[in-house]
């Protein structure tokens, strides 16, 4: 599960990274990244959703696999050069993007014992830091050696190979699955149960604010720090992957925390508070600024920005009934992309309305913090099913 998120997010992370270098032979301005983010997920909103009834009748690994052969297709779509083409493939990207999580929510609940859920669910949860920090570190190079489109090729190459070592594990892995489940009916069921309980809701608005943080400053980082900052890409490029790696680590010592001291609603109010004084200092960077000064926030910002979604996950999947966590997960899955389709088209429109980076960034610390007052405004629950509307 771990290496699936891993290879998927380095995927869906690739572009961003070269946006700089590929906008120019593209024809449009890189700040555009942020509406190719958003078409991915666009698609991920309602794949995710779809995804947990597609679990429960092919699997989670099978569905898995389809997904990293739709990460590669979409690269391979981006390779063209030819502007719709790459439009289309952020969708196709989407549609692969949706689905992993709610797979690997399914095997997780059913596998992990409950005290140890935060952890084992951050650990898997760290697989979107590592594909991002994996695209920070092999994507440059391999833009300057084979250039952008190369580049995609290549990393379209990695998501195949995955899915083809996932092969054998299928059999013992998606032996729940139920071939003769029916697909019909309404696909937007999973999101009404969530929207009809009370605690699930207000978990979901959390992961739209969140998530509104996270994926604009994986979308953002590189291009702000080479157009706004005046730094190389190489450079940029270490300190995207230092974020990812620290939001790696952040998401493990949350985890681990919330599994032995701390619990998940604090841990949650904790991270969104931690991510807003990110934010807040990353706005104030500019040209001259000690480079070590940048990769010091880019720890504090990545490791909680980045860090919150296995705490979450596991929190989320601890209050759903048992059996239905990844269906469930798949339908809060909706409102959570939801937040990266709307906001990283906005900070980027933000950007070219005020010409400044900064004040986006300072937007994003007050999402981070209305995420922690919702959190710190939800009331306390044990374990349950589902609470009343």
């Amino acid at each position: 599960m771990l290496a699936i998120q891993a290879l998927v997010s380095a995927a869906a992370l690739t572009v961003p990274v070269f946006a700089v270098v590929a906008a120019a032979d593209l024809g449009v301005p890189a700040r555009w990244v942020g509406a190719y983010v958003g078409l991915i997920y666009a698609g991920a909103m309602f794949s995710s959703v779809l995804g947990g009834v597609l679990v429960l009748r092919f699997g989670a690994v099978r569905v898995s696999q389809v997904c990293l052969l739709l990460a590669a297709a979409s690269l391979s779509l981006t390779a063209t050069a030819w502007l719709p083409a790459v439009v289309f493939g952020a969708l196709v990207m989407g549609i692969g993007y949706g689905p992993p999580t709610p797979a690997s929510s399914h095997i997780l609940a059913r596998l992990t014992p409950g005290r140890l859920m935060p952890l084992v669910f951050s650990i898997k949860q760290t697989g979107v830091p590592l594909g991002g920090a994996l695209a920070g570190v092999i994507v440059p190079p391999l833009v300057l050696a084979y250039g952008w489109r190369g580049a995609s090729i290549a990393v379209a190459a990695l998501c195949v190979l995955t899915a083809i070592l996932l092969a054998p594990l299928r059999a013992g892995l998606d032996a729940d699955r139920e071939p003769g489940r029916r697909l019909g009916g309404n696909p937007m069921s999973p999101l009404r149960r969530v929207l009809a309980d009370r605690v699930l809701r207000r978990l979901a608005f959390l992961s739209f604010l969140y998530s509104s943080v996270q994926m604009s400053l994986t979308a953002y980082l590189v291009t702000y720090l080479v157009e706004a900052v005046k730094l190389d890409l190489i450079v940029a490029g270490m300190i995207f992957a230092t974020a990812q790696l620290a939001g790696v680590f952040g998401r493990v010592i949350w985890g681990a925390l919330t599994s032995v001291a701390i619990s998940a609603r604090n841990m949650l109010v904790i991270i969104g508070f931690l991510s807003a004084v990110g934010a807040l200092v990353t706005a104030s960077f500019a040209p001259g600024w000690p480079l070590g000064a940048i990769f010091a926030v880019a720890v504090l910002f990545g490791a909680t920005a980045i860090g919150w979604n296995g705490v979450y996950l596991a929190e989320f999947a601890r209050l759903c009934p048992p059996g239905q966590a990844g269906l469930l997960t798949g339908g809060s899955g909706f409102i959570t992309f939801g937040g990266v389709v709307v906001t990283p088209p906005l900070f980027g429109a933000w950007v070219g309305f005020s010409g400044s980076y900064s004040s986006a960034f300072i937007i994003l610390g007050v999402l981070a913090v209305l995420g922690a007052v919702l959190m710190i405004r939800t009331p306390v629950t044990g374990d349950r099913g589902m609470s009343g509307a």
